[in-house]
């Protein structure tokens, strides 16, 4: 019996998908630019249902959720994070500077310096993705790189336990229970409680992915990752 997991749509029906990301995205980074933080908990409450006092993570908040998983699931992570924090290390050393003197006098050379500050979005959707605040949040630090900042969105009006353990235990300076555009846009552009970032990086959704390319130049992204 044959099943259809996935249909192709019509050209103009994905064109004018496109329009309506990238037009919705446009509306929210200019919404944000003019309103900052009063902005983003206006469309946080509005996609996401989610509108704390503070959307940053206290030192004793992250301390009661991680204290609130099971054993094995912290004994998970370190694990994950023990084998890619290895290799990210040996990637790092396989990056070497170098300098020579090609004329009596001239040096030429290039050297690896991280950025200073780097947002790591981590998303969230129907189930919680552990594994990609491992593979930014701790790649970055291996990296050298100062201030690593996490956001992440509320499953269901609920705070992924294990998202922000893993960030945490990977060693970001902060973390923010924040998603979506709003966030993309709030590290790139700063508000009055979050300081801007150099670079952003990490997948999500169409939304996400618009928001990136957006702002790409006004800061650094990875790549389009997304839908």
């Amino acid at each position: 019996m044959k099943r259809i997991l996935k249909s192709a749509i019509a050209l103009f029906e994905a064109e004018s998908n496109d329009k309506k990301v990238r037009e919705t995205v446009e509306g929210f980074i200019e919404e944000i630019k003019i309103g900052g933080d009063k902005a983003v908990k206006e469309i946080s409450r509005k996609l996401d249902n989610w509108s704390p006092e503070s959307f940053k993570l206290s030192k004793s908040q992250i301390i009661d959720i991680i204290a609130s998983l099971p054993s094995q699931v912290i004994t998970d992570i370190e694990f994950a994070q023990t084998q890619i924090r290895n290799f990210a290390q040996h990637q790092k050393n396989a990056l070497v500077d170098i300098e020579v003197e090609t004329l009596p006098g001239v040096f030429l050379g290039h050297k690896n310096i991280p950025v200073n500050s780097v947002g790591c979005y981590v998303p969230g959707g129907r189930y919680p993705m552990v594994a990609s605040a491992h593979m930014s949040v701790l790649t970055a630090k291996v990296a050298g790189v100062k201030r690593v900042i996490a956001c992440t969105p509320p499953i269901k009006g609920e705070i992924p336990a294990a998202t922000v353990a893993a960030m945490h235990m990977a060693g970001a300076d902060e973390i923010y229970l924040l998603g979506g555009v709003q966030a993309i846009t709030a590290m790139a552009l700063g508000t009055e409680t979050i300081d801007a970032v150099d670079m952003i990086v990490g997948p999500g959704n169409a939304y996400v992915a618009e928001a990136k390319r957006q702002l790409f130049g006004k800061i650094g992204i990875d790549l389009l990752a997304g839908p």
